[in-house]
């Protein structure tokens, strides 16, 4: 599989005060790992254009874009949208920059350029509700790309999967009345957003897990849930919100996944993309703030996603 990674630097100008895990260092991070792990010379890099206005707002209501834009504080100071989300004089410019990469990765893989990409972005996403900016993110970078490829591209069916350790309730309810949109994920719980449990229908695989839950779990749920709703739902296009934050090693979280666990399951979702989707896949940064164990299990994603382990 030809695999590109998208970045910039905008997507490092976002940040929310030394205290905070949601750091640029996360990026460094995973640069590093990828380097170690020697995958420069074997995936392409590629960048990406801002998002435009109204890419936003194919998922969120202009008041979202309104309160980003127009509460960027002076240089040095914070403006607090939550008590853990906070903008800086950069985060509009960073929030469009990464949400532009999503629309940059779901152009060139719709076009056949690359077969998929996994985009570093940050501000990350998934919590981004379409009213209302929450949980570390701004816009929600993976539902933006899902709805540039489903009314700008034409695409009939795609699907979403999200295995970070927070429930992506964003982007659940960006598209909770969308039959055009399978939405798949774990979430420790009872945990932050404190999403309550929903019943599993042929679009909506939400799946609850308890805490200290590890790849045993996951692999279960993995093929006795989520693995038909995708062949059921045959999407011509598969995103990712790639969180890392269920990593044993990871603070924020208290699951205890391993990065055997992230490539296992990166194989099954490109194994689904083979047979439905022309291969086509986009993954998208959300959680992950062990830098150590995101680093390393972000390249263990790419090197699936690529077919090089």
């Amino acid at each position: 599989m030809s695999t590109a990674i998208y970045s910039h630097p905008d997507c490092s100008l976002h940040e929310m005060g030394d205290w905070h895990p949601e750091t640029p260092a996360r990026l460094q991070a995973i640069e590093d790992q990828l380097i170690l792990a020697r995958l420069d010379g074997l995936v392409e890099r590629r960048g990406g254009s801002l998002a435009g206005e109204a890419a936003i707002l194919r998922n969120h209501s202009r008041g979202v874009l309104d309160l980003v834009r127009e509460n960027l504080p002076a240089a040095g100071e914070h403006y607090p949208l939550d008590g853990d989300t906070l903008l800086c004089k950069h985060s509009y410019q960073a929030a469009l920059r990464a949400a532009g990469l999503a629309l940059a990765a779901t152009d060139d893989v719709i076009a056949g350029s690359v077969d998929n990409a996994f985009c570093a972005i940050r501000p990350p996403g998934h919590h981004a509700r379409p009213g209302e900016p929450m949980g570390f993110c701004l816009f929600n970078n993976v539902a933006i790309a899902a709805r540039h490829a489903l009314d700008v591209h034409g695409l009939e069916r795609v699907a979403i999967v999200d295995f970070d350790v927070h429930h992506g309730n964003g982007t659940d309810e960006s598209f909770r009345d969308d039959p055009r949109v399978l939405m798949a994920s774990f979430f420790q719980h009872p945990f932050y957003p404190y999403t309550e449990p929903t019943p599993l229908t042929a679009t909506s695989v939400n799946i609850p897990v308890p805490a200290y839950s590890g790849g045993d779990v996951v692999r279960k749920l993995v093929q006795e849930h989520w693995l038909p709703a995708l062949h059921a739902h045959r999407p011509q296009m598969i995103f990712i919100s790639a969180g890392f934050d269920a990593h044993k090693e990871d603070d924020l979280g208290g699951m205890a996944l391993v990065e055997a666990d992230y490539a296992w399951m990166t194989h099954q979702l490109v194994d689904v993309a083979r047979q439905h989707a022309k291969g086509r896949i986009v993954s998208c940064l959300e959680g992950g703030y062990n830098l150590s164990a995101l680093g390393r299990s972000v390249a263990v994603h790419v090197k699936a996603l690529a077919e090089l382990d």
